[in-house]
């Protein structure tokens, strides 16, 4: 059975378990209107709108915040899921990062490690992404993730939403830019 709130760390950054005492310090990083444009949801930088975000997140039981380990700042979130999941999988999705991390190596060190994890357990991951989203769309496929046969549509607070859902299994993940940030793991 997949461990949905580990402890996973490399080098330049740590994932653990979010808790509710998280909340001032991840807010102060998700409030950041930038990092939502173009997103479906462009308007969670709002508190009201996050604060229901990161209240799902908790009840999931596969949030995990995302720290510098020099200073321990927070600069981001990811979790687990099973909802969408089929048999064999867990969603690896719900990702932000704060601007200062993009264009560099956090966003795959993240993946790596919880895609990683999981295929331990699951024979694949999954990440559900909204259809308009073309930055999160071009950086799954980036780190090897193929596109499903699967669509959804899902009402957000900007309103309804179809979703794509790639997928990563583990030969995918060996032989993709992903498992050489897996093996420098600590």
């Amino acid at each position: 059975m997949l461990d949905r709130q580990p402890v996973l760390a490399h080098p330049q950054l740590r994932l653990r378990p979010a808790t509710t005492e998280d909340w001032p310090a991840l807010y102060a990083t998700a409030s950041d209107p930038g990092i939502w444009e173009g997103h479906p949801a462009h308007d969670r930088w709002q508190e009201p709108v996050f604060r229901a975000f990161f209240n799902d997140g908790l009840a999931s039981g596969g949030m995990l915040v995302a720290e510098e380990p020099a200073s321990g700042a927070i600069i981001g979130s990811s979790r687990f899921d099973h909802g969408r999941a089929q048999a064999g999988e867990v969603e690896v999705g719900w990702t932000f990062l704060a601007r200062r991390h993009w264009g560099g190596r956090s966003n795959h060190i993240m993946k790596a490690l919880m895609v990683g994890h999981a295929l331990q357990t699951v024979d694949q991951v999954i990440f559900m992404i909204g259809e308009t989203n073309i930055r999160s769309r071009t950086a799954i496929t980036r780190i090897g993730a193929r596109l499903l046969d699967r669509v959804m549509n899902v009402t957000l607070s900007t309103g309804p939403v179809t979703h794509l859902f790639y997928g990563i299994d583990r030969v995918d993940f060996a032989a993709g830019p992903l498992a050489p940030l897996w093996a420098e793991r600590l």
